[in-house]
């Protein structure tokens, strides 16, 4: 990446985690563009270089954040050793629930927003190839475990909208249980899911040619 990438990358973030500080501190219907070029000590020309208005802004700011949620799980899971993929999965939601339940502006700002869409567009769009890794990885560990899934989309879509939906209710107002007692729960849900879209692959046995 040459300078001026960098330099145009840095101007973007700026703007991103400025907004999200003053979305969270103000509100965004109380937050102006003027605001928040002000505080990130920008030209509100610059403002216009990447975002369209506040809401586009907005929108891809929920996708930069859920996105650097899923980059951040990734590299939690790389040293960790598991049993299986079903545990690598539930311990990627783990993560993001643990994420959000100690930081409650971040999961009030994604609300119940961290769905399939948001997903998508964080990791085709929005976000570095670094995070890429985390959709490349689940898929790897799939195949590494010998397991096959038609649709592997609508898999992780159906997780990624349980995960999202529950944590926030849970997180937030303790209903209909808190986020710890909801989790076993939570937990054997994820393998039915798992358990309903994967096929097993018989392991492939190494024969030796008699010569």
């Amino acid at each position: 990446m040459g300078k001026v990438d960098i330099n145009k990358k840095q101007k973007k973030n700026a703007l991103l985690q400025t907004a999200f500080d003053l979305f969270r501190d103000k509100g965004f219907a109380k937050t102006t563009i003027s605001d928040i070029v002000s505080d990130a000590g920008l030209a509100k020309g610059t403002f216009y270089l990447y975002f369209k208005d506040k809401y586009d802004l907005r929108d891809k700011l929920i996708a930069h954040k859920a996105g650097q949620l899923f980059a951040d799980a990734h590299h939690a899971l790389l040293d960790q050793k598991f049993n299986s993929f079903e545990d690598q999965i539930i311990a990627v939601a783990d993560y993001i629930i643990g994420r959000l339940n100690d930081d409650h502006g971040l999961l009030t700002f994604i609300s119940k927003n961290l769905s399939w869409g948001i997903f998508k567009t964080a990791f085709e769009n929005t976000l570095p190839d670094e995070s890429l890794q985390f959709y490349d990885y689940i898929f790897e560990q799939m195949k590494k475990n010998s397991y096959v899934c038609p649709e592997p989309e609508l898999m992780l879509f159906t997780i990624i909208e349980l995960v999202g939906s529950t944590c926030y209710s849970c997180i937030l107002y303790g209903q209909p249980v808190s986020v710890e007692e909801y989790l076993p729960y939570l937990h054997t849900v994820i393998r039915q899911i798992l358990a309903g879209f994967l096929v097993q692959q018989p392991a492939q046995i190494e024969t030796k040619t008699a010569s």
